[in-house]
């Protein structure tokens, strides 16, 4: 079956895009929230929960702007999860866009994993 694309912003106030940009692209950043460890290789991050590896290639980069990687193992070449840094022009606080994909019926599991994973992220960034 095929997953459905989705797309959630979070606005971040006084944080710093390099900041932001650490915490989604290296492994002491994405370690502090997103997996319990991160191992890059090459053009490959390996990320470990709970003794379980699960292994990503990054699709494409543009530095301090996004980062799109997709699972290895996934059977759509479509699908993908990405993160998107930009500025709110009123306001001059930082968004970090996501885009991934879910099963259908399972989309808003999907946004409430998200919704926990960037509280944690909003932690570790002390925010």
């Amino acid at each position: 079956m095929k997953k459905e694309k989705f797309h959630i912003e979070y606005v971040f106030d006084k944080v710093s895009r390099r900041s932001l940009w650490n915490h989604l692209t290296t492994p002491p950043g994405l370690s502090a929230w997103f997996a319990d460890d991160v191992i890059i290789d090459d053009n490959r991050y390996i990320f470990v929960w709970d003794k379980t590896e699960q292994e990503a290639e990054i699709l494409s980069v543009r530095p301090e702007l996004s980062i799109r990687y997709r699972w290895s193992e996934e059977d759509d070449d479509n699908s993908y999860f990405e993160f998107k840094i930009q500025t709110v022009e009123l306001t001059g606080s930082t968004s970090l866009q996501i885009t991934d994909f879910a099963e259908p019926g399972e989309m808003s599991d999907s946004i409430n994993l998200w919704d926990t994973q960037v509280e944690e992220l909003k932690r570790t960034l002390g925010i």
